[in-house]
């Protein structure tokens, strides 16, 4: 089973994440985000991994630290749970509609971490999550996976909408690099990839 479990304490938080690659969807998600929670569900049900995001952080400052640390742990528990990357697709795309938005999403287990976020918001919030921590969240992960990642926002005209459609193209991409393909080695031709 391709497992891992990380944990973070900084004086902004206290975080624990928990997931398992094969089992299939369950969530136990608490972060005292609700809407983040909400998102962080939909991720680990439709990337069909089990998922337990353990925070607590300082939101009565406001949501940054938290939804930000959260990216960074989640990002280095799929890093240890793939290891040296041998045996997987590597790559992932989506093209994700989510009622009257449109999401796209292309990832890279390169060990090359870099975002593109192509992405825009018409309100503050959503919930308690401000929306400008979509992109934060995305990029502390994708740092902390090593991980290339792409994410576009083709269209879209309810700001919920918007941000589930990401988080779900988000997820199947990542389903798709993640699957074993029966190969031994690592797709690159390098032999190796950074981690």
């Amino acid at each position: 089973m391709r497992e891992a479990k990380q944990s973070r304490t900084t004086r902004e938080t206290d975080i624990t994440v928990a997931l398992s690659l094969d089992s299939g969807g369950k969530s136990e998600i608490d972060t005292g985000i609700g809407f983040f929670d909400h998102m962080l569900t939909a991720l680990g049900s439709h990337a069909g991994m089990d998922l337990s995001v353990k925070a607590a952080g300082d939101l009565h400052v406001d949501c940054h630290h938290t939804v930000e640390d959260v990216g960074i742990v989640l990002g280095r528990a799929l890093s240890a749970a793939l290891g040296n990357r041998a045996g997987i697709a590597r790559y992932g795309f989506f093209l994700l509609p989510m009622d009257e938005s449109l999401a796209i999403c292309a990832l890279d287990f390169s060990g090359r971490p870099y975002l593109h976020f192509d992405c825009a918001f018409d309100h503050a919030m959503m919930g308690g999550m401000e929306t400008a921590m979509v992109e934060e969240f995305f990029r502390a992960l994708a740092v902390n996976a090593g991980m290339t990642l792409h994410l576009r926002l083709e269209y879209g005209a309810n700001d919920h909408h918007r941000a589930e459609a990401l988080f779900k193209a988000f997820a199947h991409a990542l389903r798709m690099a993640v699957k074993r393909t029966g190969e031994g080695g690592v797709l690159s031709t390098k032999g190796v990839l950074e981690t």
